[in-house]
């Protein structure tokens, strides 16, 4: 999904199917030229895709996160039945509105809710433009949150409102310090492990809980199909598909437990279609007997663990319909995702201010195809009071039926509903900083050079990535030891994290180093001398440095394994 790049002022760049600002740099990569193993010692993995179920050779299988016993999960039919008397209330247009999450301007404490009291949507979604300064976002948050509930009492409606937010981690964080800052997906699928993938996500739910957010736009269940993926790229947990169903379902699983709706993206896959949807339409040509062998596998993984809500992609799937995006295609929501996958769920809509529909659809029969395709929630039309009166004259003529909506309606309240547990206090905001470098230590990924052993001498003298990523490596050396300046070479290679709205990952940023350190995306790795030893962090935070430090001191081993293919190291590679 996208920010409202082209009404709300301020917003600058793209947001929930796709990465968005990457924060202060977009640091390039090296370029990834062709690449010979540097050491023995490191052992790539004997299977091209590691299982879901299994461990790396030499390392101890990882325990399986255990079953839930508490969260949100779909309604139950008793739920879906007071949810449907309640919203038959409404009048049509009332009912019209309650399908729209959408976008709002400014940071003050009545902004999300004078939209939610003005337009009567179900809910909004926060952007950057929304967020105060570090020192009042909790407050100010939670402020904004509280008021926009009240408003949606003060409006008759007795059920929580949607506020949500895109907080998948790396490129795609709305919400910066003080909340724990995270990497992206991929580091996830390097980690492997559920309990640990369910862990992290249980807390930055939590933190998210905490700010008044009912939902987040996260985890990403792509499978990326690896350097031509311009799109998802560091976002997916990586191309082996029971690897990311895995993950993914691990991750839906912790914000469940902390009380915030996960909606699960972006069905069917974006992963693995070389167009960018916020400024064309990609079109997936693989059979569906390849898809469900690639892409709808994490899905399908998802659905059978009662994940509450998907987001759709704005992708044309030729083996099911040739003419509308996913989005707007009967066949591919209610046929594909719920009838064959048995989804039942909230189906939300990417953003339908993307390229790929608005320019084709427009808000008004953008809002209505999507409706009949089988969506619930209809994220950012560009223009809601279009999409409202569209649905309204839609049911005038026959077009959707009166219950269409009531049964969208209804599975919307029923869901928020389950997210009344107790807030968290205000003190959980920033409070899981132990979980991250939990993560970290455990995705960091080393593929040449001796494992275990230091890479490093007694300083260290680092180059590349953004000025940023150079002071938190250098923070982190100094903690551990190193002197920074002169010593062994370090190279910070950037790049594969999406720039939002470009149509292409972020530039390739070339040089080497004794050591090759990579902070998204890894494919650069396979570039470079032979001798150099190389290191996959898929971050830039301050927990991602620590852990790269303590591998190139020799402190830890790597734990971590490829979930791509990177030159001639294959999935599942890493220190054996």
């Amino acid at each position: 999904m996208t920010f409202p790049v082209r009404r709300v002022a301020g917003f600058a760049c793209a947001a929930t199917l796709l990465a968005g600002c990457s924060g202060s740099d977009g640091s390039a990569d090296p370029s990834g030229a062709s690449a010979s193993p540097t050491s023995s010692t490191v052992a790539p993995s004997a299977a091209a895709s590691a299982s879901s179920t299994s461990a790396p050779a030499g390392q101890p299988t990882k325990t399986p996160a255990p079953a839930a016993k508490s969260g949100i999960g779909v309604p139950t039919e008793a739920e879906l039945a007071k949810a449907r008397a309640d919203v038959s209330k409404l009048p049509t247009d009332r009912l019209a509105a309650q399908l729209i999450v959408g976008f709002f301007d400014g940071k003050g404490s009545e902004a999300a809710a004078n939209v939610i009291r003005n337009q009567h949507l179900g809910g909004v979604i926060l952007f950057p433009g929304n967020v105060p300064d570090r020192e009042s976002l909790v407050s100010g948050l939670r402020t904004n949150a509280a008021n926009a509930q009240r408003a949606m009492k003060a409006d008759g409606r007795d059920w929580p409102a949607i506020i949500s937010v895109d907080q998948e981690g790396g490129p795609v964080a709305r919400l910066g310090a003080p909340v724990t800052e995270l990497p992206a997906g991929m580091a996830y699928g390097a980690a492997h492990d559920p309990a640990l993938s369910t862990r992290v996500s249980q807390g930055i739910g939590a933190e998210l809980r905490a700010l008044g957010m009912t939902m987040v736009f996260a985890p990403d269940a792509d499978v990326t199909i690896g350097v031509q993926d311009p799109t998802i790229g560091v976002r997916s947990p990586g191309s082996d598909p029971q690897r990311v169903a895995q993950t993914a379902a691990a991750q839906a699983r912790g914000y469940t437990q902390a009380g915030v709706v996960p909606v699960v993206k972006h069905f069917p896959g974006h992963g693995s279609v070389t167009t960018d949807s916020h400024v064309g339409l990609p079109r997936q040509r693989a059979s569906l007997d390849a898809l469900k062998q690639r892409d709808l596998v994490p899905f399908q993984q998802l659905v059978r663990s009662g994940a509450p809500a998907v987001m759709s992609a704005h992708v044309v799937l030729d083996a099911v319909d040739r003419q509308a995006p996913s989005t707007m295609s009967h066949g591919v929501l209610t046929g594909l995702l719920r009838q064959q996958l048995g989804f039942k769920g909230l189906v939300i809509t990417d953003a339908l201010q993307m390229g790929a529909v608005d320019q084709r659809y427009g808000s008004g029969r953008g809002a209505v195809a999507a409706v009949k395709a089988g969506a619930d929630v209809l994220l950012m039309p560009a223009e809601p009071s279009q999409s409202v009166a569209a649905l309204t004259k839609a049911v005038d003529s026959g077009e959707v039926t009166r219950d269409r909506l009531i049964e969208s309606a209804a599975r919307i309240v029923a869901t928020m509903r389950r997210t009344t547990s107790a807030q968290p206090a205000a003190s959980a905001v920033g409070s899981h900083r132990a979980d991250a470098l939990a993560l970290a230590r455990a995705s960091v990924t080393q593929i040449s050079g001796t494992c275990g052993k230091p890479l490093v001498s007694k300083g260290v003298r680092v180059s590349g990535g953004t000025a940023q990523d150079r002071s938190r490596f250098s923070a982190a050396a100094r903690r551990a030891g190193l002197s920074v300046g002169s010593g062994t070479t370090v190279r910070l290679l950037g790049g594969g994290a999406y720039n939002a709205g470009s149509g292409k990952a972020s530039g390739a940023e070339g040089g080497s180093g004794d050591v090759m350190v990579g902070l998204d995306t890894p494919y650069a790795l396979a570039g470079g001398p032979s001798g150099s030893a190389r290191i996959a962090a898929y971050g830039r935070t301050p927990a991602t440095f620590e852990a790269v430090i303590e591998v190139l001191t020799g402190k830890r081993t790597a734990p971590g394994t490829l979930p791509v293919d990177v030159g001639r190291w294959k999935t599942g590679s890493g220190c054996s």
